[in-house]
This record gives structure tokens, C-alpha cells and sequence, in this order.
């Protein structure tokens, strides 16, 4: 059984079809790519899934419960996390605090506990710092666990994101563009990451426009464009199929 199955999946802006009909199924621990030209619905297929946006039709299935228009926070606690194309970062808290604030959904959050600075509560949080500093350490963060935020580079603050959305102990993780905007050496690190996180046990789902990228890693990819599902298969399926050749590079070429 999939771990995850979207079924006839649609959503509609005013009279704009950002997506149509969209089906597929995602077996647990395997890199999941969504690829396709800009505009193609990407971006809006992972806010259907993450709760962002409600559906206006088709249903999300994960472990066989139907997931479609519930919050976030809800999928959060179902054990589906992601990060945003764009920096989401805490720019006034450290680095290791970022972490942490992925494992709000396990702190005890009773205020008069916190006011009070009960024992149990002072040891839940050593414990989360030390969970976090190890998660930096995965995600090859090591040197900046007593840094800032703010004095961090661009291509660390992604895999700070990264670390952040592990925090949560996902089953299900989305990364919308992990490597926009990194150079080289950043991009391969970053795409080192992400198999280490499958191989750790996480379905990885994967928007990424760096095409090299998504034929390393992917077990499985889906193209989308204008909204409608154009082809699914392995890397190599996708790569010569004549529909996706012509999305991407004309009907003549």
C-alpha cells in the first residue's frame, strides 16, 4: 500500500485551472520528484498536499485516511513537513533555536510549567538542544550550532530549514527548491542531503528546477504542465519521453 495517494486531485483560482485531475501514489522511502516548466503547478500541488491551500476537488490519502483540506498543523501531526521555496528562517533567533522550534509539537507548551521552570520541563529542553545540535550535525551544520541566524550563509540556511523540518520527525517531507539560488558546491551538498534522508528512512517528495539534480536522485518523478499531469515513471522513462521532450524544449525541438 502507498504511503501516500492523490486521487483526481484539482484546484481552481477564480477561473484559473492551477490544477487538474492530478493523480499519483508515493511508497514509503523513496525520493519523489515533481518536475515541469514554470507555471506548471508545482508550487501549488505541494500547498494542496501541506494544507496550504484547500482542494476544490480529489482527495489526499496518507495511511489510508483522507488528509484533503485539513491545516498544517494537523498534517504536522501526522508526520508530514516541508520547506518553502523561499527562506522561512528566524533571522533574530541562533541557528540551533530554529531547530527547535520544529519540535514545538512534542514540547509541553503549559505556561504556568514554563513560568514555574519545573525540572521536567528544564530537562525536556537540554534534551531538544542536544536532538537539534545532532541535527545540525547531520544535515552538516556543525560549525554554526552556536551561531545566529542572521550571520549565516545563504546555502546553510537551507540545510538549516532542512534540519528544522527533520525536528518534527517526519514520515512524509516536502522541499520546494532546495538548491534555488546555491552554487555548485552548495547544490551538491544539498543534493548529498537529500539521499541521506531518504536512506534514513524519510519519503522524500522533491520540487527542484535543477534537472541534473532530479535524474541523481529520484526514484520516481512526475511532470506536470498547465496544472495536467503529462508523465510519470524513473528517470530515465521521463527523460525520453516525447511529450516531456516537447513541454520543455518546443514541439519542433
Amino acid at each position: 500500500m502507498p504511503l501516500l495517494e492523490v486521487r483526481q486531485l484539482s484546484k481552481v483560482f477564480g477561473g484559473v485551472k492551477a490544477v487538474q485531475n492530478v493523480s499519483f501514489s508515493i511508497d514509503a522511502g523513496i525520493v519523489y520528484s515533481v518536475i515541469g516548466p514554470n507555471g506548471a503547478g508545482k508550487t501549488t500541488l505541494f500547498n494542496l498536499i501541506t494544507g496550504v491551500y484547500t482542494p476544490s476537488e480529489g482527495e489526499i490519502v496518507l495511511d489510508g485516511e483522507n488528509l484533503a483540506g485539513k491545516s498544517p498543523n494537523e498534517l504536522a501531526r501526522r508526520g508530514v513537513a516541508r520547506t518553502f521555496q523561499n527562506l522561512q528562517v528566524c533571522m533574530n533567533m541562533s541557528a540551533l533555536e530554529n531547530v527547535m522550534v520544529g519540535a514545538h509539537l512534542r514540547l509541553d507548551r503549559n505556561l504556568i510549567k514554563a513560568a514555574l521552570r519545573f525540572p521536567g520541563l528544564v530537562g525536556r529542553d537540554r534534551q531538544l538542544r542536544a536532538e537539534a545540535a545532532e541535527l545540525m550535525d547531520f544535515v552538516g551544520l556543525e560549525k554554526y550550532v552556536g551561531a545566529r541566524a542572521d550571520c549565516m550563509p545563504y546555502g546553510a540556511l537551507k540545510r538549516l530549514e532542512i534540519a528544522r523540518a527533520l525536528a518534527m520527525k517526519p514520515r512524509l517531507l516536502f522541499l520546494d527548491e532546495p538548491a534555488a539560488g546555491l552554487n555548485p558546491k552548495e547544490t551538491l551538498e544539498v543534493d548529498e542531503l537529500v539521499r541521506k534522508v531518504a536512506d534514513s528512512g524519510v519519503t522524500v517528495v522533491l520540487v527542484e528546477h535543477d534537472m541534473k539534480m532530479v535524474m541523481n536522485l529520484s526514484d520516481r518523478i512526475l511532470v506536470l504542465d498547465y496544472g495536467k499531469k503529462l508523465a510519470e515513471g524513473t528517470g530515465e522513462e521521463v527523460r525520453r519521453n516525447p511529450d516531456v521532450i516537447a513541454a520543455y524544449l518546443g514541439a519542433h525541438a
